[in-house]
């Protein structure tokens, strides 16, 4: 259980470097090209290593499972996931040029503007419930609190880099799902988040079903 703790403490940390003085630091000396680089296969070493660390670790019951629970959950995050991966958003690396659209926030970006953000927090807390363990909630809670943060720490830096024309942005859309839309700040247009994006992501939680037992080890049902 150290060594995870551990694990999901490294993991975590490095995933703050983004967020401060650091990161423009590194990209300088390296170039942004290496940094991104460098900083995708740490972080894939740190999965790795959590993974490992979950394996191993002793189970310690918390409370009971909610076993079925990402079953009724993982729909809707992976069509979070899918769509947005899908959608070009301001938000993402090297995509500030659409912040000068007319209407930058398209598709599943009315709903939130960290969709993907959003079907990790889905996933992540879905599975700790499911679990109801120490090991889990160490596991899925760092996956959980990273892409929450992630969300509020992205919006920061991308004000402090963009002013205005973040500003502009984030009056049209909302950080939580529907909020905009509820304020009036913009409207539901399913259409635009497209029948495609939806199947896609429909067939890949089937095949999650399918072959969960294989990857991971557990039945999901």
């Amino acid at each position: 259980m150290l060594q995870l703790s551990i694990a999901c403490l490294v993991f975590l940390a490095l995933h703050v470097v983004p967020s401060t003085p650091l990161r423009p630091a590194l990209a300088g000396a390296i170039g942004e090209r290496a940094y991104l680089g460098l900083f995708s296969l740490a972080s894939l070493a740190g999965i790795v290593w959590m993974v490992l660390a979950f394996k191993a670790a002793p189970s310690a019951a918390l409370w009971p499972a909610l076993r079925h629970l990402p079953a009724a959950v993982m729909p809707f995050a992976l069509i979070l996931v899918v769509s947005g991966g899908m959608t070009p958003n301001p938000s993402a690396v090297g995509a500030a040029k659409l912040l000068d659209r007319d209407d930058p926030a398209r598709g599943i970006l009315r709903i939130t503007r960290h969709p993907i953000m959003w079907g990790i927090m889905l996933w992540a807390g879905a599975h700790l419930l499911a679990r109801g363990e120490l090991k889990s909630t160490l596991f899925f809670g760092s996956f959980l609190l990273l892409a929450a943060a992630g969300t509020v720490l992205m919006d920061r830096r991308k004000a402090a880099m963009y002013s205005e024309r973040w500003t502009r942005y984030a009056r049209l859309t909302s950080n939580v799902p529907f909020l905009a839309i509820a304020q009036g700040r913009n409207r539901t247009a399913w259409r635009e988040i497209g029948l495609r994006k939806i199947i896609i992501a429909l067939v890949a939680f089937a095949l999650l079903v399918q072959f969960h037992p294989w990857l991971f080890g557990a039945r999901p049902y």
